[in-house]
């Protein structure tokens, strides 16, 4: 992470109000619902913070998942314990305030979290990521993830190969 940005849980003292990344279903569950998810323990959230500036940056959601061991593909479904679901860890949503286009930031905040979800001290396989559109699968393609069987914006990433990412 460039030392121009922080990233820090989210509390109520960031102000999620001008947070646009260009993509309303994404702004609108920043904005409005996160913290609720956050209150329940459905998610946690982690914002990137520019440190000159305190706006928020980027951020991104982790909550725990599993997924049905048939929906992995073949190559990876061969090497796993034959239990019917692959426990992982769920990037639900990560966005990137449209202002920080191109510096690198949603880069950062997906190194970020396979960072978190590997010094967490709980078991997980891999990592998913839920992706809102094609543009968002394709991101997260380019780092290796893959398409689940039949849910193509559900990739899947084990995370010792995501480690090597980093």
């Amino acid at each position: 992470m460039s030392p121009r940005f922080v990233i820090e849980p989210l509390s109520r003292a960031h102000d999620r109000g001008g947070f646009t990344c260009g993509n309303e279903r994404i702004d609108l569950y920043f904005r409005e619902t996160v913290s609720q998810d956050v209150k329940r323990n459905y998610a946690t959230c982690f914002v990137a913070l520019e440190k000159a500036t305190d706006q928020i940056a980027g951020f991104y959601t982790l909550s725990s998942s599993n997924v049905p061991l048939t929906a992995v593909p073949q190559p990876f479904a061969r090497k796993l314990p034959r239990y019917p679901a692959v426990p992982a860890v769920l990037i639900g949503w990560l966005g990137r305030h449209r202002d920080y286009a191109g510096q690198g930031l949603g880069e950062a905040l997906l190194f970020d979290a396979i960072k978190t979800v590997a010094d967490a001290p709980i078991g997980a396989h891999a990592i998913f990521a839920d992706a809102i559109d094609d543009n968002a699968a394709s991101f997260y393609a380019s780092f290796g993830f893959v398409e689940l069987i039949k849910r193509p914006r559900t990739l899947f990433l084990p995370i010792a190969t995501a480690l090597s990412l980093l």
